[in-house]
């Protein structure tokens, strides 16, 4: 497999900083009081974010085969080519950019909108403001990957060490609402129970982020697929860390239904200033999202431009080791969705993706087994196939259910296939 003109040049501790920063993201200041408003036992609550966070784990030990076995940045587009190819990996290659562009332009939005809140005067200049932000970002990518790359390790360790830092200061105060959980009646509507199962998800998705540079990896991709693992580990055990914190300091009943749950459980401990500061930390983990974006976007695009199904200028590596005309193509696209909108419909499509995405892979490694059985492989999936079926069960039942509940996102996905179908093969004649 090629990596496409783009050198191994990046340290494999690039990996812990692209999983852990790109699993991390406002779900985990969000979903507490979500999750809250249906489960009322603080030991279910706990392990419901134990028990996710492991089979998201068991997941990615199985998927990082096809990972090492992928030594080809990219993203999932690379992972599915490589395991059913060129045109599922068509499909999920432009569905995967176009949802980076979408979600660049998303969080350019909400980053102003926070800042809204500790400056309102700000307001009246959200979107050309919005627009600097992810032009910055861009402008950045331009430097070289290996600013980008030192952003990130930097914003990575220092959003960990918030989180820890409010954690561990929850468990030295007292708030007066401890231990009034009991007194929370649970939302036990099957509606409830499939809010927290996606929540929990989401919450812990983005952990093959590194696929997305595991061409470039010191090592090769084995060592990136052995990283992803350990990135993992770090998530769960500051999620837990943060979830123990909440549950010991304020009771499920105060967090349920609390947007910035943190930021709440912080308020009740007598800390006047937690709503400002959470929102500060929101900001950076935004942040951090565009700068780790604009370094995953373009090379889905490089990518398929390579395999011949974008532009041929998308290819071209710059001098810094980034895809300059990729980045600057992605960069149009989000600010033109800051200007003119329609990044929603965008990320609804791209959401309801990602989850036959995951499945697609845990079938992907079956599928390499039988086909490549002696075929090289830098990392070999932990206790396959019986962790390998676990996780096809697992992600069939999530995958069944998401499209009985957005049927008609579902439609949508249908229509986009059948449409991309004569598009891919007027690409691949010429």
């Amino acid at each position: 497999m090629t990596n496409d003109n783009l050198t191994p040049a990046l340290p494999s501790r690039l990996v812990l900083a692209v999983t852990v920063g790109g699993v991390i993201g406002l779900g985990i200041l969000r979903g507490p009081g979500e999750i809250a408003e249906v489960v009322s036992e603080p030991t279910l609550y706990l392990a419901l974010w134990f028990f996710g966070g492991l089979f998201v784990l068991l997941s990615t030990v199985v998927t990082a085969e096809l990972l090492g076995m992928t030594p080809r940045s990219g993203g999932p587009y690379s992972l599915i080519r490589r395991a059913y190819g060129p045109y599922a990996g068509f499909v999920i290659g432009w569905v995967d950019w176009l949802s980076f562009a979408a979600d660049l332009a998303l969080k350019a939005v909400v980053i102003m909108e926070f800042v809204a809140i500790l400056y309102p005067e700000s307001a009246a200049r959200s979107t050309s403001l919005a627009v600097i932000v992810t032009t910055v970002f861009a402008a950045i990518q331009f430097r070289g990957i290996s600013l980008g790359a030192l952003i990130q390790e930097f914003a990575t360790s220092l959003i960990g060490l918030v989180i820890v830092g409010l954690s561990l200061l929850l468990f030295f105060v007292e708030t007066p609402l401890t231990g009034t959980t009991d007194l929370m009646p649970a939302n036990n509507a099957l509606s409830g129970w499939s809010l927290v199962i996606a929540t929990i998800i989401f919450t812990y998705d983005g952990w093959l982020y590194a696929s997305y540079f595991s061409g470039e990896i010191k090592g090769g991709a084995g060592t990136a697929a052995r990283s992803c693992i350990k990135g993992m580990v770090i998530v769960i055990a500051l999620y837990m860390l943060m979830n123990v914190a909440l549950v010991k300091s304020a009771g499920l009943a105060a967090l349920a239904g609390s947007d910035l749950a943190l930021a709440h459980a912080l308020e009740l401990a007598t800390f006047p200033a937690a709503g400002n500061i959470i929102v500060i930390a929101a900001i950076l983990i935004l942040l951090s999202h565009q700068n780790l974006e604009y370094m995953g976007g373009p090379r889905i695009l490089q990518a398929l431009a390579v395999d011949g199904l974008a532009t041929q200028r998308a290819q071209k590596v710059g001098k810094g080791g980034n895809p300059v005309f990729a980045i600057m193509v992605t960069w149009l696209l989000a600010v033109s969705l800051i200007l003119v909108g329609g990044f929603e419909f965008l990320l609804l499509l791209s959401v309801f993706f990602f989850v036959p995405i995951y499945l697609a892979m845990i079938v992907g490694v079956l599928i390499l087994r039988k086909r490549e059985p002696d075929g090289e492989r830098p990392y070999r999936a932990w206790g396959h196939p019986y962790s390998t079926i676990v996780c096809l069960i697992g992600w069939t039942i999530v995958t069944l259910f998401q499209a009985y509940a957005e049927r008609e996102t579902a439609l949508y996905a249908v229509a986009m296939v059948a449409v991309s179908w004569p598009v891919y093969r007027y690409l691949a004649r010429k």
